[in-house]
């Protein structure tokens, strides 16, 4: 079973990616859907067992406040250098209050996991290869954080 980094802790995953170019009948498992895939679908899907996926180029306010019938979101990352989704990820905590699971999958790295986690992300779908323990460590690399994120809504200067 494939393994992600969940809440700090490495775990089994038993959530199936499906891809853009899905057609046929959905697995009869815990699926994650594209979003388009989703809005094309959205009237006749059982969402029961269904998380939806977003590529940094999707705009969020599609989802909107429909966000929080899903119980996980996951935000792809094509390459390391694509941050637009810090701030989808940051819109749908901060904006439209989801308080399901957000996941990073694609192509994050362990140096921004920490980052991610101020944009509210919880859980890391990494590239196979990664050492998932040390990954892990490295949301907690910093112990201090000076601006305002989803993980600290306030400036270091207003903090106790």
């Amino acid at each position: 079973m494939p393994k992600i980094i969940k809440d700090g802790k490495v775990i089994d995953d038993s959530w199936v990616i499906i891809e853009k170019d899905f057609s046929g009948e959905l697995p009869r498992a815990k699926v994650l859907l594209p979003m388009q895939y989703w809005l094309d679908n959205k009237d006749t899907l059982n969402l029961m067992c269904a998380g939806l996926w977003l590529d940094s180029d999707e705009d969020v306010d599609t989802i909107g406040l429909e966000a929080n019938q899903f119980p996980l979101i996951a935000v792809n990352f094509p390459t390391f250098a694509d941050g637009r989704g810090f701030s989808i990820g940051r819109l749908l905590k901060e904006r439209y209050e989801f308080t399901g699971q957000l996941r990073a999958i694609g192509s994050a790295t362990r140096d921004q996991l920490f980052y991610l986690k101020r944009c509210g992300f919880d859980s890391f779908d990494l590239k196979e290869g990664i050492d998932l323990e040390a990954a892990a460590a490295s949301l907690n690399d910093f112990s201090v954080t000076y601006q305002t994120s989803v993980d600290k809504p306030e400036p270091l200067f207003r903090r106790s």
